[in-house]
């Protein structure tokens, strides 16, 4: 079956609005202000081989690892209809712990077709420390570890399954996956509408088409790269345990056909949680490369065909069971991503940016429920500036790169848990001086209203985001308690009256600044 463009287009935009309208039903049904305020969720659709297919302009290492969980686990399976599977395993398409993703199969006529999946973060699964992410060494510190897990059968919840898994994660946690199945649901009848309108035929062709299209599109933007190998390296600030200076290296090959990632020369897998899945390196990869392309390319499997990952094995990029993973999807993703970019800036110096904030400036706070007071996580990652580039300077306090979430509004912040936003401004000054200047960052203070533990994860706060073409780093971001600066990870016992600041880093500059204006 001829499928022409008219068609194809239009098939491509009804599939990203299912996986846009699936994202709409999980935020409107969410309870947590992470899933419903900051928007930490991704979804997606998938064809019967696992392969990506589309998905909405949710968070990138999400979108990108999801390929890989779904890859992971469709043979694993005796899918039938109304199945729905749950986990998040980091080594199995995972990211880390608190990102649970549930994956349901989509049927017509009693063939599978496809896939839909959703995947958000949950503010509890299981740690000891509030938020679920600790200054962990081991991933057993981290939370509860689901591997694929049969939760549903014929369109209904497996009821012990159920049990079992709040049991473990916590029945605040219930109202978030009940939002995240009902996603997936929204998303099967849209798709069987699409099915009934267009039969099974005509649909799984224009499935072929589209990763057919992508691929065209990839080689086509391969053949404008310059050929050669471009190199960069790039530094992680420490690992919470004691190791400093840690090195994230790429080689890029690009030839006519292959887009290959060679991370020979990393670090090897580190004691602290730094550690980054497979998975996850290969969404910064994708990320990369997709912002090469056309906006109007549609995200499938077929955009990546010539994209390769070599990544030693043990190493930090490809760390194997039983690492600490929590802050390698959060802080080491967005430093893959800046090498990524350093070594593209080698070969189109006139198309790539100076480098962003280089972190998500985590933090997670709570307290155990005790003495008639209920217990309460909170999470959020925090924006900074974006590097300048050569058509103007970056942008001041937004969320980069591997995140695409939101701040937490303060009212809804200050709704849910006991504590007061004190400051909340951009961080004038902090991007990069250059010819455009880097974006800056924002200060978030908190005053803390009962008794509470926390912890911080993040980075650049040694080294400063690279500016480009001349132009000069950001200011490194800082962590302050009660004035007093704090190291890059911590975790902390807070008492009331306490006052916790966040400073987070502004983007590099590019160009060289002017030697008589001094701009």
């Amino acid at each position: 079956m001829v499928i022409d463009a008219i068609q194809l287009g239009l098939f491509a935009n009804r599939m990203t609005a299912v996986a846009d309208e699936m994202g709409a039903v999980l935020r409107r049904a969410a309870f947590s202000p992470n899933i419903k305020d900051r928007l930490d969720y991704s979804c997606a659709i998938f064809d019967a081989q696992g392969r990506l297919c589309a998905q909405a302009a949710h968070i990138p290492v999400h979108l990108g690892s999801m390929a890989y969980a779904t890859a992971s686990i469709i043979s694993a399976f005796d899918w039938q209809p109304g199945d729905s599977v749950i986990l998040n395993d980091p080594y199995r398409g995972g990211t880390h712990l608190p990102d649970i993703t549930l994956v349901a199969p989509l049927f017509w006529q009693d063939q599978l077709v496809g896939f839909v999946a959703n995947r958000a973060h949950h503010a509890n699964v299981g740690a000891d420390s509030p938020g679920s992410m600790p200054i962990s060494r081991h991933i057993d510190e981290e939370g509860v570890l689901i591997p694929p897990t049969l939760i549903g059968r014929a369109g209904r919840l497996d009821q012990q399954t159920w049990r079992d898994i709040l049991l473990q994660l916590g029945e605040r946690e219930g109202a978030d996956l009940v939002a995240q199945w009902s996603a997936n649901r929204r998303g099967l009848v849209r798709l069987t509408e699409m099915l009934e309108a267009q039969g099974l035929a005509e649909f799984q062709a224009c499935l072929q088409a589209l990763q057919d299209y992508g691929s065209r599109l990839a080689r086509l933007a391969l053949r404008d790269l310059p050929r050669g190998s471009f190199h960069f390296i790039d530094y992680l600030d420490d690992d919470g345990q004691g190791r400093t200076d840690i090195r994230i290296a790429v080689r890029l090959q690009i030839s006519e056909d292959a887009f290959i990632a060679d991370f020979a020369g990393t670090s090897a897998q580190v004691e602290g949680n730094l550690n980054c899945p497979i998975s996850v390196t290969a969404a910064s990869l994708y990320y990369v490369f997709r912002c090469l392309l056309p906006a109007h390319a549609p995200t499938c499997a077929g955009l990546f065909t010539p994209v390769q990952i070599l990544a030693p094995e043990r190493s930090l990029v490809n760390a194997s069971y039983p690492s600490a993973v929590a802050a390698g999807n959060v802080e080491t993703s967005q430093r893959i991503t800046d090498v990524l970019l350093g070594a593209l800036r080698q070969a189109l110096p006139d198309r790539m940016p100076a480098a962003s904030q280089g972190t998500m400036n985590n933090l997670a706070m709570g307290a155990n429920a005790g003495q008639g007071a209920p217990g309460w996580s909170y999470y959020e990652t925090l924006a900074g500036g974006t590097g300048a580039h050569p058509c103007g300077p970056g942008l001041h306090a937004v969320h980069s790169h591997m995140t695409n979430t939101l701040n937490t509004p303060v009212e809804s912040l200050e709704v849910h848990f006991p504590l007061r936003v004190r400051r909340y401004e951009i961080r004038r000054a902090s991007g990069g001086p250059g010819t455009f200047a880097g974006g800056d960052g924002l200060t978030r203070e908190y005053e803390i209203l009962q008794p509470t533990r926390a912890t911080i994860l993040s980075e650049r706060r040694q080294r400063g985001p690279w500016g480009a073409a001349g132009g000069e780093a950001g200011l490194p971001g800082g962590n302050w308690l009660n004035d007093r600066p704090l190291p890059a990870k911590v975790a902390l016992h807070l008492q009331p009256g306490d006052v916790l600041r966040i400073d987070t880093p502004g983007g590099g500059g590019w160009g060289v600044v002017s030697q008589q204006t001094g701009e």
